[in-house]
């Protein structure tokens, strides 16, 4: 979904802006949204590490695209199903925030590890009405984020990259380098896999 701002008949003169706490999005999406945060944590949230088929489902029913083997577990927080990608095999670790108001894809055997942090949006600083500002995040192939990194808006981590524990990535990840601190600097090269 787009924020209000991103559609051209918008008019938002006499409207509180997000700045002053007006509202991003429509108020359609906005239920939509609380729908589907009901429904996870209701349903998803607090079910065991073997139910990933249920929460795939789930996922589903509000339009995540997933593989069947694709793994989320329970308290990963995830904004919006609609805007997730997610290959063979790929995986979001317990505690996992994907903040995706704009798309985020996981390659085939990509990994999110624990406590990670997935931001699609931001804001444009130099607008006085502070519009969110989204863009893709997509994980190629066998790439890893650790536990607790950061990948900001329109990062793409290049296939077999990895980025280090609690590392932060804003720019492109080139593929099969390791990335390691804040910000994210390549520290080693990793030998590519065949499978």
């Amino acid at each position: 979904m787009k924020s209000r701002y991103d559609d051209p008949a918008f008019n938002a003169a006499g409207l509180a802006t997000p700045l002053l706490g007006g509202p991003t999005f429509a108020l359609r999406f906005r239920l939509m949204r609380l729908a589907w945060l009901i429904t996870w944590r209701c349903l998803a949230a607090w079910t065991p590490s073997p139910f990933h088929p249920w929460r795939n489902l789930l996922l589903r029913l509000f339009g995540a695209k997933l593989d069947p083997t694709a793994i989320v577990h329970g308290s990963t927080v995830i904004w919006w199903p609609g805007n997730l990608v997610m290959g063979r095999n790929a995986s979001m670790g317990p505690g996992v925030i994907c903040y995706n108001v704009a798309p985020v894809t996981l390659e085939a055997l990509a990994i999110v590890s624990q406590r990670a942090h997935l931001c699609t949006g931001t804001h444009d600083i130099q607008q006085t009405s502070f519009p969110l500002v989204a863009r893709p995040i997509v994980l190629r192939r066998k790439a890893w984020v650790a536990a607790e990194a950061f990948v900001g808006p329109g990062t793409e981590v290049g296939e077999g990259a990895v980025l280090g524990a609690r590392g932060v990535a804003v720019k492109a990840l080139e593929p099969w380098t390791v990335y390691a601190g804040n910000p994210a600097r390549a520290v080693a090269s990793r030998r590519s896999g065949d499978t």
